[in-house]
């Protein structure tokens, strides 16, 4: 009798902006909930553009790396690192977005590790992210995941912004 076939392990690896469009379009539609929070709208083409392309200030969007989390075959996660904000050597975690089904489950802990691997080799001494005041959900993850808050805050329309940091 032949082995049955279990779940494939996680994938990571970089996002095609052409081959992938499609997948980070319909990744962000079931998670649309974070963008109802931080935008209060459902995504858009701005959006999933903003994967392939945002990165922080005087960032080099070339340097950046735009990273796709796959569980058995689907893109489940989307992540964006840059390199030199907010100081030249330090990296930036700008998106890390999970699809409903694949949270609290450990994915966001390999993912995030992954992403520090690349910030790591990059010789980044800092991991930074910001995050919503209005999402104390992905603060707890973040604080998890040994993000301390840095003092600095924005405000962006009715958000405030908190910027955390990792020392790698």
């Amino acid at each position: 009798m032949p082995p049955v076939a279990g779940p494939c392990p996680p994938m990571i690896r970089a996002l095609d902006p052409v081959a992938d469009r499609g997948a980070v379009a319909a990744l962000l539609a079931q998670a649309q909930d974070y963008y109802h929070l931080w935008k209060g709208h459902a995504p858009g083409a701005a959006e999933t553009d903003d994967v392939f392309t945002g990165t922080p200030p005087g960032c080099d969007p070339a340097a950046s790396h735009r990273l796709g989390l796959f569980l058995n075959g689907t893109l489940s996660g989307v992540a964006e690192l840059s390199f030199g904000f907010p100081a030249p050597d330090d990296a930036y975690l700008g998106l890390m977005i999970l699809a409903p089904q694949a949270r609290s489950q450990g994915h966001g802990a390999a993912f995030l590790r992954h992403i520090e691997a690349l910030a790591r080799a990059a010789d980044a001494p800092n991991l930074y992210l910001a995050v919503l005041g209005a999402n104390p959900r992905g603060a707890a993850f973040w604080a998890r995941m040994g993000f301390v808050v840095t003092g600095v805050s924005r405000q962006d329309g009715p958000h405030t912004i908190h910027r955390l940091v990792k020392p790698l």
